[in-house]
């Protein structure tokens, strides 16, 4: 059943937006962590410096980041993703992934 827009999240609205391509390299990426831990995807993978939040890394045409942070040891809370411009992740998409993580937290 398909979920409408106002129930999805918003990376899940962001990856729906992308071209097939796109797509799949996430899907790759995400079944490797599913399948085999975040130790699999370490060329893929970069930590957030000051925060608790870590990048998967899609690299090609456009450069995709997707902002997640690791909850109880084993959980991968996807929170942000964005099509990064500069060579510094932007401040403001840092923002927003923690804005995203305390309110998954407070909940």
């Amino acid at each position: 059943m398909e979920q409408n827009n106002q129930s999805k999240s918003p990376p899940k609205i962001y990856i729906d937006s992308l071209n097939i391509k796109q797509k799949a390299k996430i899907f790759r990426i995400f079944t490797n962590i599913e399948n085999y831990g975040l130790s699999t995807i370490q060329p893929h993978i970069k930590k957030v410096v000051g925060t608790p939040l870590w990048e998967i890394r899609i690299l090609g045409q456009d450069n995709i980041r997707i902002i997640y942070a690791i909850h109880l040891k084993n959980i991968v809370l996807v929170l942000h993703a964005f099509i990064k411009k500069t060579q510094k992740t932007p401040s403001k998409e840092i923002e927003i992934a923690l804005k995203k993580l305390k309110q998954i937290l407070d909940t």
